[in-house]
């Protein structure tokens, strides 16, 4: 197969030819139609992922395609479905996912992290059966693409984890790909949205996305203070959609009496420790609360809403490029909106 690959952290990666992942036992490969590039890729060829243990490594996880191979003991899936999977892949046995929360497995594999990903022609899915999930009729892969990482994690973020709803005020710091999600999906389940960023452009997209108000992080000295203030005393909802100790703390500072700070984007530990501000924690009773990712059994919700056009991840798709347009992709992330590869297509 056609792969992007490097060959060590931060190493010039490139388009090679490998070889065709195995099907695992009770997993599946995949023929990659569409695959995102997400600022997570990019953290794992920066050497920020313990999980990257060996090399060539082949990055991508958020990954849309037909089903190529089934191996032994798969019951669900067959060749030739139409499929995504979650960037966590749960092993469906472990206390963790008994209890409904194969987000969180303690057993979990990661395409483009803990094996090859999805930069490729094919990639492995483990525990296909507990993974894998099949797309609506008509729904293009360069759309569901984006479900497996940006936009699911940002729905369970929102939802589940954010309870947002009419009536409350949701702040969101970041306005890349899973911003942008957030916001599209705070504001379709009714709630205000103040989208913040340094980007006028990315703003711009916000405010297209449902933002009832937009705060351009470059020109304040206090972007908490502003988010309070565009938000009529803070934000019920604060999601640090970027991951930086700076918007972090914003994120919490953000929030009125009893609010609650969602962290979603990642924190790597090279980026140093966020100071939050645990006095107001305390005296305002606020909470704080992670978010990683959603798992396959929670996609009907979600997947309904955007077969009814009540959400439209399409709009979020800035860029498609072809195969040998991913090293620059990974690299060199691009502006706002996401940015998604057609792996067999190479020019």
């Amino acid at each position: 197969m056609r792969a992007v690959a490097y060959d060590a952290f931060r190493a010039p990666p490139d388009v090679r030819d490998l070889p065709d992942p195995p099907v695992p036992a009770g997993g599946a490969v995949i023929r990659v139609e569409a695959t995102g590039a997400c600022r997570s890729d990019w953290h794992g060829w920066q050497g920020h992922d313990p999980d990257i243990r060996s090399f060539p490594h082949v990055p991508g996880h958020e990954l849309a395609g037909t089903v190529a191979e089934v191996g032994a003991g798969v019951a669900l899936h067959r060749p030739g479905d139409r499929v995504t999977a979650p960037f966590v892949c749960a092993c469906g046995r472990c206390p963790a996912c008994a209890a409904g929360d194969q987000q969180v497995c303690e057993e979990q594999t990661q395409p483009g992290f803990t094996h090859w990903g999805s930069f490729a022609q094919y990639v492995a899915v483990h525990n296909a059966d507990v993974n894998l999930v099949r797309l609506p009729e008509g729904m293009p892969f360069t759309t569901a693409a984006a479900l497996g990482c940006r936009f699911a994690t940002a729905f369970r973020a929102v939802t589940a984890q954010g309870g947002a709803g009419p009536g409350r005020w949701v702040a969101v710091h970041g306005c890349g790909g899973l911003g942008l999600s957030a916001v599209m999906i705070a504001a379709a389940a009714g709630a205000r949205v103040v989208a913040v960023d340094v980007s006028p452009r990315a703003l711009e997209l916000a405010r297209r996305c449902g933002a009832a108000a937009v705060v351009d992080a470059s020109g304040h000295d206090d972007v908490a203070a502003a988010v309070r203030d565009a938000s009529g005393g803070g934000a019920h909802l604060s999601l640090d959609a970027l991951g930086s100790p700076a918007t972090a703390r914003a994120s919490v500072a953000s929030l009125r009496r009893r609010g609650r700070h969602v962290q979603v984007g990642l924190l790597p530990p090279g980026a140093g420790r966020a100071d939050l501000p645990m006095d107001r924690v305390i005296a305002w009773e606020l909470e704080i609360a992670g978010s990683h990712g959603m798992p396959a059994h929670a996609y009907g919700p979600m997947l309904e809403l955007v077969r009814a056009g009540a959400l439209r991840p399409d709009l979020l798709v800035a860029r498609v490029l072809p195969l040998g347009d991913g090293p620059a992709a990974l690299t060199a992330p691009a502006g706002p909106g996401i940015t998604v590869l057609e792996p067999h297509r190479e020019a």
